[in-house]
């Protein structure tokens, strides 16, 4: 089974990720890690992308997509859970495509689904530690519980910038969703509730 979790930001992907990849023993695919994967490892499509990344340019469709391709015929038996891709109609039709010559499909696209004024409320409580990356919430204080170190807020957890990204996210994600929900694919979760009961849903859904 293949999946790819939708939500916008501050919809609880990353937590619900690790639980789906400790029950089910998804493969955890998310794009940003693969794009750095390959220009570590310096192969053709990785030497691509770095021109791109190197010059603060998006990378092109057709690299991420023969990226993810690669990954599944190293391992074509593996289940997948796709993260941060695709995040348009076009990504969508070109990763189906790309699937159906390896002999395989997306199955569902796991959209967590947060009220806009949740999500503002979340973000903005938002915060991390300078020294260790530790993320927490305001209700840490200013110091880490982790290591001590300076607690702070990022400047895209602040409320404005945390609306034009719901705006950005928005814009971009409802075709993909109807894209999903056209064929079938389309799996909404109320991600409102504590994780715990967030997962329930996923499981349920997925069984």
């Amino acid at each position: 089974m293949n999946i790819v979790l939708l939500g916008a930001p501050g919809a609880g992907k990353g937590t619900q990720a690790e639980k789906l990849v400790a029950e089910f023993n998804f493969k955890h695919v998310s794009t940003g890690d693969l794009l750095r994967a390959a220009v570590r490892e310096g192969s053709d499509l990785g030497k691509k992308a770095k021109t791109y990344m190197d010059a603060g340019d998006l990378v092109p469709d057709e690299i991420v997509i023969g990226l993810v391709e690669e990954l599944l015929k190293k391992d074509p038996s593996s289940s997948y859970l796709l993260d941060g891709f695709p995040r348009t109609t076009t990504q969508a039709v070109s990763l189906d495509t790309a699937l159906d010559k390896l002999g395989t499909k997306l199955d569902y696209a796991v959209n967590l689904v947060v009220d806009n004024d949740a999500v503002v409320a979340r973000l903005s409580k938002r915060r991390c530690c300078k020294m260790c990356g530790y993320i927490g919430s305001a209700d840490d204080g200013s110091t880490c519980p982790k290591c001590g170190g300076e607690m702070f807020q990022r400047d895209d957890d602040q409320e404005e910038a945390i609306k034009n990204r719901l705006v950005t996210f928005d814009t971009q994600t409802k075709p993909l969703i109807d894209y999903y929900k056209g064929n079938g694919r389309l799996l909404d979760i109320d991600g409102s509730k504590m994780p715990d009961e967030v997962f329930a849903q996923v499981k349920a859904a997925l069984s």
